[in-house]
């Protein structure tokens, strides 16, 4: 029985995953699909924030305001970290403010740790 017991049991994961989903605000994806693009995805990066890809539903109305991306971290308490330096980031502060000038980008965000399956490709 204990064969059949550690079978079923998978490895710890050498990383945690991070699925973050963000509700946009009407009229808003360009602005944040540039802010991503021309600061944040480099901002992550200093911040040891890895990111694994970043995605745009095919079909509306979710085409329209949700944006979709996830990010590698060795550890769930090594992410809370990232995170906290990335907000206090000063070049993040300066372009999340002039991001936002006519308003939030954001209306709310979906945030989930996720751990590699056994037979998953990302290990």
């Amino acid at each position: 029985m204990t064969a059949f017991t550690t079978l079923g049991q998978s490895k710890p994961s050498q990383h945690v995953y991070e699925l973050r989903m963000y509700h946009v605000n009407q009229g808003k994806m360009d602005a944040l699909k540039a802010r991503f693009g021309d600061h944040t995805d480099a901002i992550f990066k200093r911040h040891n924030m890895k990111s694994i890809g970043y995605w745009m539903p095919e079909d509306a109305p979710s085409s329209q305001n949700l944006f979709i991306y996830i990010l590698e971290h060795s550890s769930r308490q090594e992410a809370e970290k990232n995170w906290a330096e990335f907000q206090a980031d000063p070049e993040w502060k300066k372009v999340k403010a002039e991001s936002e000038m006519q308003g939030p980008l954001v209306d709310h965000i979906d945030r989930y740790f996720m751990d590699p399956t056994s037979y998953s490709a990302l290990k």
